[in-house]
């Protein structure tokens, strides 16, 4: 399941990102986007959990919850498009 977190601080790390939400269960991946210029956040970022129920239970906790300081947004990503 991949899942797009939202209002991230800027200076929330990748690790910290990830330790959010292997509280929930297994995390392949997490990944913060930044710019590509400037190396800076972008304040959003996607996570990837392997098993759908241990995500979905991840986006119900997690959503509207604070992270470093800020109320961040979680919900499952949309599909890639072409």
């Amino acid at each position: 399941m991949n899942i797009f977190v939202a209002r991230l601080n800027f200076k929330t790390g990748q690790d910290e990102l990830q330790n959010a939400f292997a509280q929930f269960g297994e995390v392949t991946s997490a990944k913060i986007i930044t710019d590509r210029d400037t190396g800076r956040s972008k304040g959003y970022g996607f996570v990837e959990m392997p098993n759908e129920e241990e995500g979905n239970k991840a986006i119900a906790a997690l959503n509207e919850t604070e992270l470093d300081g800020r109320t961040i947004v979680v919900k499952p990503a949309n599909p890639k498009t072409n």
